[in-house]
């Protein structure tokens, strides 16, 4: 709760991330390119407002999306480790919940709606926006889920990323070329303002409550899930509407 009773300091920190930004955009104009600053008094208030905002961002992410994806973590987890050790079977509702939170939250991230959008328009509407959003979301969801089953089970995490990658890597000469790009950038968008605070808390939140796993080491990785998986099934995508072309064709 330090965050409510020390705005300041929130905006400050913030500061300190930002200004090298500003101070980087504002050399390259005026000593590189040697130009001057178009409406700087616009520039000063939108500089403000990124501040402003990135404070309240950061502040409710430790005030409302951290402790919520954790107290869910907590409460789905409760019930299988009463005893001691525990069937991965018993954590069913976990897998449902991981999977549940990985549709939704990617579904609204705003990097992949904007990405999205502009494969649309770029492609000339062969590429559907909301197919691909729907595609990149149950490739993050089924990764989510993939990975809380890693952190149930205790496997290593290694073992996961090269097979999943190794399945890229066929997909990326099997797939049609011009989606190859596209997906490799779903990857990236789904790890952003949305996504990320509340898989990472889900993640802490399983490794601290199943018996015998260390929430520093099996805690993280269920980012890198939401990074890879996306690319799978987007390619598979592709391939899917190209088979189902070939055939009516």
């Amino acid at each position: 709760m330090e965050i409510l009773f020390n705005p300041a300091r929130l905006l400050f920190a913030t500061a300190k991330d930002v200004v090298p930004v500003l101070g980087l955009l504002i050399f390259f104009q005026m000593v590189v390119l040697r130009q001057p600053i178009p409406r700087p008094g616009r520039i000063v208030f939108g500089f403000f407002l990124v501040l402003v905002g990135m404070a309240c961002f950061l502040g409710g992410l430790d005030l409302a999306l951290f402790p919520i994806g954790r107290n869910m973590a907590m409460m789905l987890t409760q019930g299988p480790v009463s005893g001691s050790a525990v069937s991965w079977t018993a954590y069913g509702w976990v897998y449902l919940f991981a999977f549940l939170v990985g549709f939704s939250t990617t579904i609204a991230e705003p990097s992949l709606i904007a990405v999205a959008n502009k494969a649309q328009e770029a492609s000339k509407r062969t590429v559907s926006a909301l197919g691909l959003r729907v595609a990149v979301a149950l490739g993050v969801a089924v990764g989510i889920s993939l990975g809380t089953f890693r952190i149930v089970t205790g496997t290593p995490l290694y073992l996961y990323i090269l097979v999943g990658y190794a399945a890229v890597a066929v997909q990326t000469v099997l797939a049609p070329k011009v989606i190859v790009p596209l997906a490799y950038d779903s990857g990236g968008v789904t790890t952003s303002t949305v996504t990320v605070p509340l898989v990472a808390a889900l993640g802490l939140g399983i490794a601290s409550n199943v018996p015998g796993r260390s929430p520093i080491q099996d805690g993280f990785g269920l980012i890198a899930f939401a990074s890879l998986f996306p690319i799978i099934s987007v390619l598979g995508y592709a391939q899917l509407a190209q088979w189902m072309a070939r055939r009516k064709g």
